[in-house]
């Protein structure tokens, strides 16, 4: 702790002094060259439809990172990470043990959900995933966009708008925007080889103190198309990636009595399973209950008395009364794992869960590309394609357990969920002028797929007839958008700027069924279970569990196949009506195929109270109509909630057990923002001042419900519950209404000095979100257990305490003749987990109890030389000094498995990353 906070003490004392520097050097010599690099301002084209100009001349704040620049001396390498260090208003959770998120790591701005950013690639809408974040993570219940569908290396730069935005690009855009600029090099290849790993003595396999190795290799060249400004430029990404381990050691009981003795006699060649399919009912007892005599004798640290009680159960239904965990304290069934271990040559950690990072190879191609067609017009295509699979862990099936067919995995097994993904996208379109007005018509497509493949894994009810792999089906999603712009200036007053254009949107969402194995359960026939037939059971009489054990397959009645469409329509005027005062105007209306229309305006201004000063404000509505995934995804699934599994379906919301819990249907949300801000300029010093407050209600916010237990519904639901075979039940719905405050402060300052170049730059974000006003609940539902659920106390975790109510960073970048260094730290504020504990450790559960998770300080140091004008070599560290969030409480860590929170995390959990990175161009 004491080196990182001297780093960031030097970090802050090197920001000032070098500022200091700036002062007294440009107070006794104004050099021209290096004013005149100085006031070099980045321009910026999103927010405005007028075209480009200075970041700090925009009506609204946005920043600008230059991603191709920094390529080479950034630790990160994905477009979440890089964010997520950069950008303080940008948080990226990486996800572990969650099913298809631990491939997709959600991103929110300025504290609000996933599903309200919009995402545009070359300034085109961007699709969303098909993946619909349904576990125990922030955003929950939300949909967001497969920001790690793009390679990095193909990005010239990352536009952020952090102002509503809706009137001006259409639903989703409450938070804001991010715009992805491709490149548009030519004339040469580039490329970079990377290799790292974490270095970390926290990794707890059996591999030492280096896991996650990556190896990723980027390519990109371009060349020129004609003689008139036509290119074509191509990235290619490849990503191999090993996971990353993080739990701790078990340390809850893994073995029970009848495991031990089963397992003497599977040594002598006798299965016990093969002698019953139901206990209850075997011809096989007597045989069953000898063989359980026999073989008790060879477990040799069983004591006296259980033995004596072994010998003297003469029928199945009495060994099971002594042979059962309930008869054993925690303590006894413990010892017994231990010795079980050593007679089976096991130790604990051969239980571990796989917890950290996932197992990932990943491929990407990207196209940008533009041929003027005359001297007016060009076509333009740009796009990609991704395929991505990842492998990840679920949780032990420890052979004590019921769902652990012990028949076919004596010692339990470990479940994977494989998951491909696929992502296309193509944008095609012509623009060009005519008559003063400047068109733009394109077409987009994107496409995003998760398909599930369930590895190591089993369907206890089919036995020995199990397969140990399973196709589960997945998710589609796909949408065409095409759009028609026009935009012109008009010389009156200082400049008018008008901007129109019209948009239709279509959108599919598509769930396929999986093989019938991976979620029917069978009986003791080896049919299909109807309900009423005879299930197979273990040696205690517990009914073995159908589906693909971890990730049960989506059902016949899970698949659908729908659709919708909106149109859209805006407008976008712009007055300059002096050198001082901008004043921009944006309305947009909108009509959906499933929920009517809406109709919302944006009011932006700029100030200029003096030359390098200037004064700006906003004030917007918006909306957000549901995702059609919100509308119509429904699945079962086995879920770790507050220390037990259910398993737990997510319905629709207008399925018919919906109706029987009077669920009220979906409708869009509706938000009114404003935000009141100031730049500042000090040319002579090459430094700048931003800083914007904001405010964004919203209204009929969309969240996901927790879970509706058996118990706590109504009998008729409780009847239904019974039919689909589920412990309990969650929805989308409409909740509840949410504020969000909030601060953002940027400082840059940049300075040339003796053939040293040095960009300095802190940025910090305040924000608050909570729930306002009632909980939009009715009829059964306004009860008060049921409406605790409806939204939940771990709801409004997610919602308030889960991301960072400030996070800050200050970067350094030294650069002389062929040497860059890098240095940046990163404060994560506080959080909270969602998860309910026993804080205390008194047994009693106070339902305001969360896990705490402390705030930290991140460093990253990075050094990178050009030996040749065509290669050089990067060196890095990122989390510097090993950093990792605050562990567990005992309560939140089943059983020493998740030491760190799985849930919330501000950085992840991964320790210290050392990377070696090749850079050449050619």
């Amino acid at each position: 702790m004491k080196n990182k906070k001297t780093i960031l003490s030097a970090s802050v004392l090197f920001f000032l002094g070098v500022f200091t520097y700036g002062q007294e050097k440009d107070s006794i010599k104004a050099n021209k060259d290096t004013i005149k690099t100085n006031t070099v301002e980045e321009v910026v084209v999103l927010g405005s439809r007028a075209g480009a100009r200075s970041k700090v001349d925009s009506p609204v704040p946005v920043d600008v990172f230059n991603v191709k620049e920094s390529s080479i001396i950034l630790p990160q390498t994905n477009i979440g990470q890089i964010l997520n260090a950069v950008a303080p208003s940008f948080t990226s959770t990486i996800q572990t043990n969650s099913d298809g998120t631990d491939h997709l790591d959600p991103a929110q701005l300025r504290g609000l959900g996933p599903d309200q950013v919009l995402v545009l690639v070359n300034g085109k809408r961007r699709h969303t995933s098909a993946l619909v974040n349904v576990n125990g993570t922030p955003g929950r219940g939300t949909v967001g966009t497969d920001l790690n569908a793009i390679p990095s290396f193909a990005l010239n730069r990352i536009e952020v708008l952090r102002d509503g935005a809706s009137a001006q690009y259409g639903s989703d855009a409450i938070a804001g925007v991010i715009n992805l600029d491709l490149k548009r090099d030519t004339g040469k290849l580039a490329g970079q080889i990377s290799y790292g790993g974490n270095l970390t003595p926290t990794a707890n396999d059996h591999t030492g103190d280096f896991d996650g190795q990556n190896i990723q290799l980027d390519l990109n060249y371009g060349n020129k198309i004609g003689t008139k400004g036509g290119f074509f430029n191509i990235t290619w990404s490849s990503q191999f990636r090993n996971p990353t381990y993080r739990a701790g050691t078990e340390s809850g009981p893994i073995y029970n009595a009848y495991n031990a003795i089963e397992q003497r006699a599977l040594n002598d060649g006798v299965n016990l399973s093969s002698l019953f399919t139901n206990i209850n009912n075997t011809p096989n007892s007597q045989q069953i209950v000898n063989y359980v005599h026999q073989y008790a004798q060879n477990v040799s640290y069983f004591s006296p008395d259980l033995q004596n009680s072994i010998q003297g159960a003469n029928t199945i239904s009495a060994l099971q009364n002594v042979l059962k965990s309930a008869n054993f304290t925690r303590d006894q069934l413990n010892y017994i794992t231990d010795q079980e271990l050593a007679y089976r040559g096991q130790t604990r950690k051969d239980f571990n869960m796989q917890v950290g990072q996932s197992k990932l190879n990943n491929h990407q191609l990207f196209v940008n590309a533009e041929i003027p067609v005359s001297d007016n017009w060009k076509v333009y295509t740009f796009g990609g394609y991704s395929l991505r699979h990842g492998t990840s862990g679920g949780f032990y099936r420890r052979p004590s357990e019921s769902r652990t067919f012990t028949g076919l995995y004596s010692s339990g097994y470990l479940p994977q969920i494989g998951t491909d993904i696929q992502d296309i996208s193509l944008a095609a379109g012509i623009k060009g002028k005519w008559d003063g007005w400047n068109i733009d018509f394109s077409n987009t497509y994107g496409q995003n797929s998760f398909t599930y493949n369930i590895q190591n894994t089993g369907n206890t009810s089919l036995r020995f007839a199990s397969p140990r792999e399973f196709n589960a089906g997945g998710l589609r999603f796909s949408q065409n958008t095409i759009n028609l712009d026009f935009s012109k200036k008009y010389d009156v007053w200082e400049g008018i700027n008008v901007a129109f254009g019209a948009e239709h949107r279509y959108e599919n969402f598509k769930i396929t069924q999986g093989e019938e194995a991976s979620y029917a359960t069978y009986d003791v026939s080896g049919n299909v279970w109807n309900g009423n037939s005879v299930r197979p059971t273990d040696f205690f009489g517990a009914a073995l569990p159908g589906g693909s054990q971890v990730f049960n397959g989506f059902k016949p009645g899970n698949a659908v196949d729908k659709n919708r469409q909106s149109v859209a329509a805006y407008a976008d005027v712009e007055f300059n009506f002096t050198n001082w005062l901008l004043v921009d105007a944006a309305a947009r209306y909108e009509n959906y195929s499933d929920f009517g229309s809406t109709f919302n305006y944006k009011l932006a201004s700029r100030i200029k109270v003096a030359p390098n000063f200037n004064v700006r404000f906003a004030g917007s509505t918006g909306f957000r109509a549901p995702s059609i995934h919100q509308i119509y995804y429904n699945v079962t699934s086995t879920l770790f909630t507050n220390n037990q599994l259910l398993e737990v379906g997510t319905f629709s919301n207008d399925s018919q057990l919906a109706g029987l819990l009077d669920m009220p249907k979906l409708k869009q949300e509706t938000s009114k923002s404003a935000s009141v801000g100031f730049t500042y300029r000090i040319p002579a010093v090459g430094l700048s001042f931003t800083a914007d407050g904001y405010f964004t209600r919203i209204d009929n916010r969309i969240i996901l419900t927790d879970q509706f237990l058996r118990a706590s519904v109504p009998q008729k639901a409780q009847e239904a519950y019974d039919q689909l075979g589920i412990n309990a039940a969650q929805f989308f719905t409409n909740a509840i209404d949410t504020e969000t405050k909030g601060l953002d402060v940027v400082i840059s300052h940049n300075a040339r000095f003796s053939g040293f170049k040095l960009d300095n730059n802190f940025a910090i974000n305040l924000n608050k979100t909570k729930q306002v006003g009632d909980i939009h609940s009715a009829g059964l539902l306004q009860s008060p257990q049921l409406e605790k659920v409806y939204f939940s106390e771990k709801s409004r975790v997610y919602l308030e305490e889960a991301v960072p109510r400030v996070k800050a960073s200050l970067s350094h970048t030294l650069s002389w003749k062929n040497a860059t260094f890098y240095l940046r730290n990163t404060y994560f504020g506080k959080v909270t987990g969602a998860d309910i504990i026993d804080v205390n450790g008194d047994g009693i559960i106070d339902f305001n109890e969360h896990q705490p998770i402390g705030d930290k300080i991140i460093t990253d140091l990075s050094a990178a030389y050009q030996f040749t004008k065509n290669v050089g070599l990067t060196l890095g560290v990122n989390n510097l000094f090993d950093i990792y969030p605050t562990k567990n409480l005992t309560a939140s860590t089943n059983n020493d498995q998740f030491i760190y929170s799985r849930s919330t995390s501000q950085f992840g959990q991964n320790g210290r990353y050392v990377f070696a990175r090749l850079n050449f161009n050619f």
